[in-house]
């Protein structure tokens, strides 16, 4: 079933409708997407952040906090944080550990983000790292980097390519869009539904999402705004396993959803590495494709920050001799002809954050 324009629109606008700024209880603006910076994007730069391939704490460290306080024009790392956190705060980090060990969101980067976190005041039980599947955590070294005392939560045991079960997911929490697997009919609600994991709906009231600079066969790019797409919430093969791609109209709708929007508060790029093709996950024939970017990039507009990203993506596949990340064609390492690296201007237009990148205000910041 295709969306005409209007539907399309109509359905996006849905789903954001209740993801307004919000007031608390003193009448202050509470952060989200795309947040009190929207359109501006700091990407922090050290030499040596790598060495010998190895990731270096100190100066990823030293990153995050140039970053933070570049964003917030605080004067320290501290005022920069407690622009976003409190002591009370229940916080939730979406990592994305997919293409572990070699490109994914550093053991050096959560690290310092739990650090500054408890720095603050917010007890490591009141902190949760969050990945979808159990088995990407606890079936891998990605394991060993949570330390015990920060929790731990998942949606699901694996991944299974239904993905339609709600142990896990909030069944009064979801968004709907008419289109599904191939096999079912838009009759069926529950093919039509994404529904928002208990993490991010019941747990904790704000999100930091940990992205990585990494390309991706059939969405182009898999940034920010895909690790909160396809990260937090259940039935996303429908987005890609079908006759057409559908991230377009599948990315806008589920950032969109309140329990998203609104407790995304802030957005962490780790692309101190970066992988411009091949992707979701990795493998050794994508070894050419691996580089050193010895970057980080913060934002709390996604929007801008994956606008950003995908523009260094494409400069490093033009370095190298790559067709541009939306042309349609294929080789062995990828083989889907329809990508739609466009789906970031799509949750733009849907007034979740900056898509122009001549209203884009990015600051870069060069370290040691």
């Amino acid at each position: 079933m295709n969306l005409s324009r209007r539907d399309y629109l109509q359905l996006v606008a849905g789903a954001v409708a209740g993801g307004s700024t919000l007031l608390n209880a003193t009448g202050a603006e509470t952060p989200g997407i795309p947040g009190p910076y929207r359109g501006k994007v700091v990407g922090v730069s050290h030499s040596e952040c790598l060495q010998g391939g190895a990731y270096q704490a100190e100066p990823i460290h030293e990153m995050l906090n140039r970053g933070m306080c570049g964003l917030t024009g605080a004067a320290n790392p501290g005022d920069a944080w407690r622009r976003f956190f409190t002591p009370a705060d229940v916080v939730g980090i979406k990592v994305n550990p997919v293409g572990q060990p070699t490109i994914c969101s550093s053991f050096e980067l959560l690290h310092a983000i739990l650090e500054e976190l408890q720095n603050l005041g917010v007890k490591p039980g009141n902190i949760t790292v969050f990945e979808r599947y159990r088995k990407n955590i606890e079936d891998s070294p990605y394991s060993s980097w949570v330390p015990k005392n920060i929790r731990r939560a998942y949606a699901a045991d694996a991944y299974e390519p239904i993905q339609m079960k709600l142990d896990g997911y909030d069944p009064d929490c979801y968004v709907e869009l008419p289109f599904t697997l191939p096999g079912y009919d838009v009759s069926d609600k529950t093919a039509c539904r994404s529904h928002a994991a208990l993490f991010i709906s019941r747990d904790v009231n704000k999100l930091i999402n940990l992205p990585v600079l990494k390309s991706h066969n059939a969405a182009g790019v898999t940034l920010a705004l895909k690790n909160l797409s396809h990260g937090l919430v259940n039935n996303v093969t429908r987005s890609h396993d079908g006759p057409e791609l559908r991230y377009t109209e599948f990315v806008p709708a589920v950032v969109g959803m309140p329990v998203i929007r609104q407790k995304t508060v802030l957005n962490i790029l780790d692309g101190t590495k970066g992988l411009c093709h091949g992707g979701p996950g990795y493998a050794s024939v994508m070894e050419p494709y691996l580089w050193e970017h010895k970057t980080i990039y913060v934002a709390t507009d996604p929007v801008a920050l994956d606008i950003i990203g995908r523009g260094v993506i494409e400069e490093q596949r033009k370095k190298m001799g790559l067709w541009p990340l939306q042309e349609a064609r294929t080789d062995a390492i990828w083989t889907s002809p329809d990508r739609q690296p466009q789906h970031i201007e799509s949750v733009g237009k849907a007034g979740l954050g900056e898509w122009d990148p001549a209203k884009i205000d990015f600051k870069p910041v060069k370290l040691g």
